[in-house]
């Protein structure tokens, strides 16, 4: 072989090599950019996490699940309190009732997303199992919480202008609302448990952000200074005459003592006497997830407005 048809042939598989390298860079490249459109990086309180762009099989350990329903996220685990939410019951029935101590169970599940409340035990074991991410209850308020939630599972567009909709919608009816009961109008919202009542402030579920954050309406001074600053104060059934304003609102379940309402000091608060009471589901009003928000926002408007 000479030498000008060997630098030929030498020249021919550098080039054919060059071209094989440049081919297995781009699939290379190819396959990491799939890679990174699968997933996404959120943000959590604890650092970066990598999650799903598009989770298909979510398990949450926490109130969060109603926000996971409205967003159309499938849920594949969820906790006790969720599962026993009526309104629930068709999103979550094949869904397997699971606890942060549950890690067998929740393996076989398989989860490619998991999200709690940054309290819970065997945070460490969960992480393993999938990309785990856990909030503070209470570090965001109950609007922004949504937002969080759906910058998880990638949906923080859908969830904004979700939120900005609730917010005109709530304040609309809370103009009608006081319209009807006057601006002044004060309403406490109280639940059973144990044989004792509890009061709650602004932000504790059962209505409380809708009626006194997002509508604006009035809540009495005397529940405001024992039940404002901590979320929530503990009464004797009887003095709940004490702390009722305009309007009442009980959430109550049957697993818990109602036959207060049957007591004559009960019938003699002025509120229920002038037919301001209004009970509701505790099952279904424990929450401020989106899901639950709008249920309680069709929910306000019939009780206070009716058929207007």
């Amino acid at each position: 072989m000479n030498k000008k048809l060997l630098l030929i042939l030498t020249l021919f598989m550098t080039l054919a090599l060059a071209a094989c390298g440049s081919g297995t860079d781009d699939t290379k490249g190819e396959a990491e950019d799939k890679a990174s459109s699968d997933t996404i990086v959120y943000e959590s309180e604890t650092g970066p996490v990598e999650v799903p762009a598009d989770p298909q099989r979510v398990v949450v350990l926490s109130s969060y699940a109603g926000d996971l329903i409205k967003l159309g996220v499938p849920i594949v685990g969820v906790d006790s309190w969720s599962a026993a939410n009526p309104s629930f019951d068709e999103a979550l029935k094949d869904a397997e009732v699971v606890s942060n101590e549950d890690i067998e169970k929740i393996i076989e599940l398989e989860p490619d997303l998991i999200i709690g409340l940054n309290n819970i035990q065997n945070a460490d074991k969960l992480e393993k199992i999938a990309p785990t991410v856990l909030f503070t209850y209470g570090k965001n308020d109950y609007l922004q919480q949504h937002i969080e939630i759906a910058k998880v599972v990638n949906k923080e567009q859908e969830a904004t202008e979700w939120v900005e909709n609730f917010k005109q919608r709530a304040e609309d009816l809370g103009t009608r609302i006081k319209g009807k009961i006057g601006e002044d109008a004060t309403v406490t919202v109280a639940e059973n448990f144990e044989k004792q009542l509890y009061l709650f402030g602004d932000n504790w579920g059962r209505g409380t952000e809708i009626l006194y954050q997002a509508m604006g309406l009035k809540m009495p001074e005397q529940v405001q200074d024992v039940a404002l600053e901590p979320g929530y104060f503990a009464i004797s059934q009887e003095v709940l005459g004490d702390y009722a304003g305009d309007y009442l609102v009980l959430s109550l379940t049957e697993e818990q003592d109602t036959s207060f309402m049957d007591a004559a000091w009960f019938k003699e608060i002025p509120a229920v006497k002038n037919g301001n009471l209004i009970v509701a589901d505790a099952r279904t009003a424990y929450f401020n997830d989106a899901m639950t928000l709008d249920d309680q926002l069709d929910f306000f408007e019939q009780e206070f407005l009716g058929n207007e």
